[in-house]
């Protein structure tokens, strides 16, 4: 081998282990048909190795992208975002992400209990089913058989919904005592309190809207919900066809390949989705669930809201009155003491002479009127409706 040869190959192992080095590794578990699982640390281009799946299509994975909930199918492997599930589903194993997180922990030990029950019943079935003939063979298998990703899919939605729904729960527990709390007494604590819990009910009711509109979408398009049929595709890659004597395999190209999956799926009738469907359908009902839940709860904060709104009204027209009292009475004194200091001056006054008591009078006549004109802006007011009766 030349040098340029040799300096070719050494220049390309750099690139090559530059890029590791600058890729991130993970830690992932592998969970495969039987319940077993082993954890490795792993970055994008060994999961890419494993799994054949594009890059970007792990870009939703990243915890520290900000992508909404997404359910893709793809040619071998299904790329599942739910919240804290990041997961790749095949047909032979799941490799689910950060499984020592606390919130999905629980995730893992549901995967190694529920993945290989099915295996194990039909084994059994098989052992006690053994001499009753193939046909009896087929129809047991038929009715046993569920895809391994559709098995890993249903745990993984299982999960998603009941976090979310624990969530609402929690959430309703905690706000409808302090809603009620604060239509008992309104002070900053309670406000503040509330105000907390309404930005959690938002958060909480924007992470459902979008595990629900995932499910919904998926339920529109029976091209992406076929797209989840690894078990059949693979069926399908699995069977050569022959033109004039040369076997072709489906292309590895992703648009090829989903066209022929979507081909083949079509041919096995109307109801080539029906199971799939009624899956989804089934978590889509309990999500929808969940948000009816957070929808009635914002409805009664805002009951609550417009309860407190009033209530607040109500204390601000009373504040209007009386400063509406405090005022006319300062007119009215103020014309009385205009009166009482234009008496007291010391200017001589032609009437004092052999009128001891006008001084008297001057009051008296003084608070009359200043009382009669406090009386008319009253009944002034509460003719207006200014001030309640």
């Amino acid at each position: 081998m030349s040098k340029r040869q040799e300096g070719f190959i050494v220049e390309v192992d750099t690139q090559e282990s530059l890029k590791k080095k600058t890729t991130i590794s993970r830690s992932w578990i592998l969970i495969d048909t039987n319940g077993e699982s082993k954890i490795l640390e792993m970055d994008k281009y060994d999961i890419m190795q494993r799994v054949p799946i594009y890059a970007r299509d792990l870009r939703i994975l990243e915890p520290l992208l900000s992508y909404p909930s997404a359910i893709l199918g793809r040619d071998k492997a299904i790329v599942l975002n739910l919240e804290h599930i990041k997961a790749i589903i095949t047909t032979e194993e799941v490799m689910l992400q950060d499984p020592l997180d606390d919130n999905v922990v629980p995730i893992v030990e549901e995967f190694q209990r529920r993945l290989p029950s099915v295996n194990l019943n039909s084994q059994t079935q098989g052992e006690d089913e053994e001499n009753l003939g193939p046909q009896n063979d087929l129809e047991t298998s038929e009715d046993n058989e569920f895809p391994f990703e559709f098995r890993a899919l249903e745990v993984a939605l299982e999960a998603i919904c009941s976090f979310l729904d624990a969530r609402t729960r929690e959430l309703e527990v905690t706000a409808y005592p302090a809603l009620d709390e604060l239509t008992a007494k309104i002070n900053s604590r309670n406000l503040d309190r509330v105000r907390k819990l309404k930005s959690a009910m938002t958060r909480l009711t924007s992470r459902v809207q979008k595990v629900r509109d995932e499910l919904e979408q998926l339920l529109d398009d029976d091209d992406d919900m076929s797209e989840l049929y690894l078990t059949r595709k693979l069926d399908g890659l699995s069977s050569p066809s022959s033109d004039n004597g040369v076997h072709t395999w489906l292309s590895a190209s992703p648009t090829l390949g989903s066209k022929r999956s979507r081909a083949s799926a079509t041919t096995h009738g109307g109801s080539d989705v029906e199971e799939l469907e009624m899956l989804l359908e089934a978590y889509f009902t309990q999500v929808e669930g969940t948000l009816n839940k957070l929808t009635t709860l914002r409805e009664y904060i805002d009951d609550t809201e417009d309860y407190i709104n009033i209530q607040l009204d109500h204390h601000r027209n009373q504040l209007i009155q009386l400063e509406l009292f405090l005022s006319s009475g300062t007119v009215c004194l103020s014309i009385y003491s205009l009166v009482a200091a234009m008496f007291g001056m010391n200017i001589p006054y032609p009437w004092n002479e052999g009128h001891g008591y006008i001084f008297k009078w001057v009051v008296i006549l003084t608070g009359m009127v200043s009382a009669s004109v406090f009386t008319s802006i009253m009944i002034y007011a509460r003719h207006k409706g200014l001030i309640g009766s």
